[in-house]
């Protein structure tokens, strides 16, 4: 199975999308690429958890790319805050984000379902990853990762699980096999994202972020239940058994959905962008640095 894919419009301006291919077609991120790696089981007791990643971000960009969800196929784009390209704000000592940032396929943090762990609901998005390998794939790759464990966040309000995984590529694969081996192997890493995240919207006059667990990651097996709940939570909304919450559920390789469309359907969404052009100037507060006040 090979992966790829496609650029349309100008890097940082509104009409950036990128959109996957998987063996030559064009396919949805959110519902075509297949959650587990070819070969790889539901994460049994002694087993590795080994998954398909979608990257959406690089480590230290700053751009906040996103599969969108309302969009046929679902590309990746930029997101935007009134009217303007969101860009994540430097919070002291990061820049940008520090790890590589993406999403797993075929799952769903469904929003009208209230987590038991959190008593908060879904937030509506595939399953966050950050990826922790010093490999920096672009936007668009589709990797293979190991899934370590999971932080459960609270966004506004809502449930955000962030699973903590590494490439399978990474020279040091070996030395990982649950979520005490990135303290040891990453001193401060975990520490750090947990900093990160409570703070990093701050800078736009958000409040900060809370975690359940008393901000403790939970290790790989528990992050297996919540990857397959996740997924089953996406299996009834590609079957429309739960309200689809504005999500295109169009797919090109779904043999039973009722949304599946073809290669030259596809291809005519594809028509209808802007060519590839060159990269919109970045804002030039790109590489300026919040520090978080004392007390917040």
């Amino acid at each position: 199975m090979a992966f790829g894919f496609e650029e349309k419009g100008s890097k940082f301006a509104d009409s950036y999308r990128i959109f996957l291919t998987k063996d030559g077609e064009y396919v949805s991120p959110f519902h075509d690429i297949p959650l587990f790696a070819s070969g790889s089981g539901a994460g049994a007791v002694g087993e590795p958890l080994v998954l398909n990643m979608v990257v959406e971000v690089g480590r230290y960009t700053n751009a906040k790319m996103e599969i969108s969800k309302e969009l046929k196929l679902n590309p990746i784009k930029q997101d935007v805050k009134k009217g303007k390209m969101r860009f994540i704000a430097n919070v002291f000592p990061n820049k940008g984000y520090p790890w590589n940032y993406g999403a797993f396929p075929q799952t769903w943090e469904d929003p009208k379902n209230v987590d038991q762990h959190t008593g908060f609901q879904g937030d509506n998005d595939p399953l966050d990853v950050c990826e922790i390998s010093d490999i920096i794939p672009p936007a668009g790759t589709v990797i293979q990762v190991k899934v370590l464990g999971i932080l459960a966040m609270i966004d506004e309000g809502e449930t955000d699980w962030k699973v903590i995984a590494i490439n399978m590529s990474d020279p040091n694969i070996s030395e990982y096999s649950n979520i005490q081996d990135v303290e040891r192997m990453k001193p401060g890493l975990l520490k750090r994202t947990v900093e990160w995240f409570k703070y990093y919207k701050v800078p736009d006059g958000k409040p900060v972020n809370k975690f359940a667990f008393n901000e403790e990651f939970k290790d790989q097996q528990f992050a297996a239940q919540i990857v397959k709940h996740t997924h089953e939570s996406w299996k009834a909304l590609i079957a429309k058994e739960s309200d689809n919450a504005g999500i295109s559920l169009a797919n090109a390789t779904i043999q039973l959905s009722s949304e599946k469309i073809s290669q030259d359907a596809a291809k005519d969404t594809l028509g209808q962008q802007s060519a590839l052009s060159g990269s919109t100037p970045l804002p030039s507060t790109i590489d300026t640095y919040f520090y978080v006040p004392n007390g917040i």
